[in-house]
């Protein structure tokens, strides 16, 4: 599903190196958790993920295609397969639930009917059922990031990636949150999670890759945050 050959990414700009010669594996339908300090190279990971951002060398392939052969017009489509949740949530403010979930597939051009079909069964499966007419400014910060939760998985993506997705919350909605990522997990999607949050890595106990300095300095399976 997603594999780093040796890969390494410098940025002009600054010194040093973001990443430097990173090996990973992601099977399918895995729930992968990376850790690591500020400054890691978690999110450069990440951008070069949804190619936000190129390697400087290396290999990428995820979902079958290869990034070096990925022309910048497939890009989009390439992004289809992967949702993206952030800490902040990225929430049209002036439009409701339903309306902000709804975006994402109107952009690829799904017709009405589709989108009143399809949107709440998805705000059913992140637990906002009833939910679809309120606006983000009334919800709570884990609703909202539920809302954004719901937005990223509309479109039936291959992989999750959630980036701090419960930096924002409270321990009950963060765990709300961490809920909905196993449950969509358990329907087939793979997750990549990345957290600073000691007590959900070690509860979950899933595989943690641990990444310092731009590399990666630990991958075990069932693990805690060391």
């Amino acid at each position: 599903m997603i594999l780093l050959d040796r890969v390494t990414k410098k940025y002009k700009k600054k010194s040093g190196v973001a990443i430097e010669r990173i090996n990973l594996h992601v099977e399918s339908k895995e729930f992968v958790v990376i850790v690591g300090p500020s400054g890691a190279g978690k999110s450069t990971l990440l951008k070069l993920l949804t190619r936000e951002e190129k390697p400087t060398s290396g290999k990428i392939v995820v979902g079958g295609i290869d990034y070096e052969r990925l022309r910048d017009k497939d890009i989009p489509y390439l992004r289809r397969k992967i949702g993206v949740v952030f800490q902040d949530f990225k929430l049209l403010p002036n439009r409701t639930v339903f309306e902000n979930v709804a975006f994402a597939l109107e952009i690829v051009g799904m017709g009405n009917k589709e989108i009143k079909h399809t949107v709440p069964k998805v705000l059913d499966i992140v637990g906002l059922k009833g939910k679809g007419q309120s606006y983000p400014i009334e919800l709570s910060g884990g609703e909202r990031q539920r809302v954004a939760i719901a937005r990223a998985i509309v479109r039936q993506p291959k992989i999750l990636i959630a980036d701090e997705p419960t930096g924002n919350l409270d321990p009950k909605h963060a765990w709300d949150v961490i809920r909905v990522l196993e449950k969509i997990n358990k329907y087939g999607t793979t997750v990549i999670l990345t957290t600073h949050n000691k007590e959900i890595v070690d509860k979950l106990k899933r595989r943690v890759v641990t990444i310092k300095d731009g590399k990666v300095v630990g991958d075990k399976a069932r693990s805690v945050y060391s």
